[in-house]
């Protein structure tokens, strides 16, 4: 079944051409959609952002607001105390009128250093509290309650100044009513100037719980609240309640986004965080409260935040899937029915393109696209019998052309050695060079000859590739071999080569060429570079350009006098002679091969011979242009005079 609506898609242009549109509008659609999707997935998150940083800011703002309500009572009272330092008894009566007057505490406490009232005894703490409505009082301090001990003792104590207890469960002594509390506790300074006693003031954590547990931007959102340990506070969990921490999971099952959270909010920080609690996906969002250094935390998770927005997502996809499946079934029938015309004349050009030229092709119905088509298509058959006469013509001629120019690379191939080793009884000469053209035929050219103990060379490149670039190649090969044999200095040679094809030059046709001379009896090397690239000496892992002096290209000036330039003794050192198709090869790019990579090529491994050198380079040549045409010919030649002992 599969296989068949492929074959009928495949084989129909209507259901090709419907299926582009449908492609094309789909195309449309994912980028129209998926940009508005975008941006409205980034404005929910921003708002939800927005709004859960709000809701965090006005709880943070209540919970301040009941803290500072505990502080500002200390305030108004604690001067009564000092007042009445000397009148025990009206202690009493004050940490009565503070829960009287503060009915959001949950108790106040005046206690004092043990036997700080002779009279009173050891302990001396009246402690005020709401029971059943009313203000109830009681002395604490005992054998088995030794209060000056208790952190809400201790810390104003140790500190010298205000401050809150991290919470604790305060148990009632007479019907043993467990409360969460924490206090806000400040010292009590006597007429001697020393720690006479601490005025606590407990408020219940429940309403603590109740304010933040009823913050819920979503419906599965919840809070949290940290004490200055890490030790839960608030948690919609009971159980974690003050005797774990949020790093308590995290010991079982190490989770470093959780630890940096539980760090960041212990230390005061306020932010968004995005990460994974119980496999869910979460925005965290805390701030500290400062008056207790603990910190407070909106958990939303992600499904929460963009349930809307997937739900929509998903709707206007199906919606555009439906669509889509529509306008592909009535552009199939609608562009199916338009093509009849052109089925027609599809038939007649099967039958055309069997050879019977002579067939007549029906008459067009519209003068429309497909009208015009049947029209030149029947121009199109009147001439291509003359075409086909014209194309065979040309076919023979091309062949016979062809034919010419292998003869001519073969005769060009035939121009430049091409055994090696050249001189085989002469051991000290380590020579291999190698020519590829362009074209049938190059521009490029290189030799090499042996007279009188002497070694001479040339490398050059022709300005201008094929057929014209060859016939200067061969005219510049033979007036170097006539040449050489004066036994001119190679600065001579080129100067006699430069006045013979500067003569008549109308086509304005030169040459670069570097024309070297060898004693193989000294080493000793004269040379003459005419514009051409320069060398490379190598030797182990080091590579170099050699330095030569700056002559103009043969065949531009017949007066220019060419410099000739020397080394003493090149014996033991390889060079490599190229013309320009190696380092302006290009790849499919048109990134070129370049110098750099010549020298990385020579200092990848030590010299073991001119041929072996030869092919490193043309390897990783391959490797670089990858297939792509050359667009100029590739001359090399390395060379190596050894010394004999």
């Amino acid at each position: 079944m599969k296989k068949r609506i492929l074959a009928s898609v495949r084989d129909s242009l209507a259901s090709r051409l419907g299926l582009w549109v449908v492609s094309i509008s789909t195309l449309i659609f994912i980028a129209a959609l998926g940009y508005l999707f975008f941006e409205s997935r980034k404005a929910v998150k921003l708002e939800a952002i927005e709004h859960a940083t709000q809701l965090l800011e006005k709880t943070v703002i209540r919970v301040n607001g009941i803290l500072d309500d505990a502080t500002i009572a200390a305030d108004n009272i604690d001067w009564l105390i000092y007042k009445n330092l000397d009148n025990p008894d009206a202690m009493i009566d004050l940490a009565r009128n503070v829960i009287v007057n503060n009915p959001e505490l949950y108790g106040c406490s005046i206690s004092f250093e043990p036997w700080y009232y002779p009279k009173k005894g050891l302990y001396f703490s009246p402690y005020a509290h709401m029971q059943d409505g009313s203000v109830a009082i009681e002395m604490d301090g005992g054998d088995d309650f030794q209060y000056f001990y208790m952190d809400w003792y201790q810390l104003p104590r140790l500190l010298n100044q205000p401050c809150w207890t991290e919470p604790y469960i305060d148990v009632d002594k007479v019907d043993g009513h467990a409360e969460f509390v924490t206090s806000y506790c400040k010292p009590l300074i006597g007429n001697d100037g020393e720690f006479a006693g601490s005025l606590s003031l407990d408020l219940s954590l429940e309403w603590l719980s109740e304010t933040i547990l009823s913050v819920k931007p979503y419906p599965n959102s919840y809070s949290i609240v940290l004490g200055r340990g890490g030790n839960y506070l608030v948690h919609p969990d009971p159980e974690k309640l003050l005797y774990q921490t949020i790093f308590t999971e995290t010991l079982e099952t190490p989770n470093p986004e959780i630890t940096a959270l539980g760090h960041a909010m212990l230390d005061g920080e306020e932010g968004m965080r995005i990460l994974e609690i119980d496999g869910v996906q979460n925005y965290v969002f805390f701030k500290p409260i400062k008056a207790t250094n603990w910190s407070v935390a909106i958990i939303c998770p992600e499904k929460d935040i963009f349930g809307a927005f997937a739900h929509l997502r998903n709707l206007v996809i199906a919606i555009v899937i439906v669509g889509l499946i529509l306008m592909f079934i009535v552009f199939t029938r609608l562009i199916s029915n338009e093509l009849t015309p052109l089925r027609r004349l599809v038939d007649q050009a099967d039958t055309i393109s069997t050879g019977r030229f002579s067939e007549s092709l029906p008459e067009p119905e519209h003068d429309d696209e497909i009208g015009r088509l049947t029209r030149s298509f029947g121009h199109m058959q009147s001439s291509l019998v003359n075409y086909i006469k014209e194309l065979t013509e040309t076919t023979a001629n091309n062949e016979r052309i062809e034919g010419e120019l292998r003869i001519a690379r073969n005769i060009q191939m035939s121009m430049v050695p091409r055994v090696f080793p050249p001189f085989p009884e002469r051991r000290e000469i380590d020579l291999f060079a190698s020519m590829t053209p362009a074209k049938e035929v190059g521009g490029d050219l290189y030799d090499y000859f042996l007279f009188k103990d002497k070694l001479f060379f040339c490398i050059g490149d022709v300005s201008g590739k094929g057929v014209p670039g060859s016939l200067l190649m061969a005219v510049s090969r033979n007036i170097f071999r006539v040449v050489l044999k004066q036994e001119l200095p190679p600065a001579q040679i080129a100067r006699q080569i430069n006045e013979i094809i500067s003569a008549d030059n109308e086509q304005m046709m030169f040459m670069t060429m570097f024309i070297g001379m060898i004693d193989l009896s000294t080493g000793r090397m004269e040379y003459c570079n005419c514009g051409h690239n320069p060398p490379v000496v190598f030797s182990g892992d080091h590579a170099e350009f050699l330095t030569v002096k700056s002559n103009v290209p043969l065949g531009i000036d017949p007066s220019f006098e060419f410099a000739g330039e020397e080394i003493a003794d090149i014996r033991e050192q390889p060079f490599l002679f190229y013309t320009d198709g190696l380092n302006e090869a290009e790849n499919y790019v048109h990134e070129q091969y370049g110098d750099e990579r010549i020298l990385e090529v020579l200092r990848s491994r030590p010299y073991s011979s001119a041929q072996d050198t030869i092919q490193r380079i043309q390897t990783d040549l391959a490797a670089f242009v990858n297939g792509a045409e050359a667009s100029d010919d590739l001359t090399l030649l390395c060379l190596k005079i050894a010394r004999l002992a």
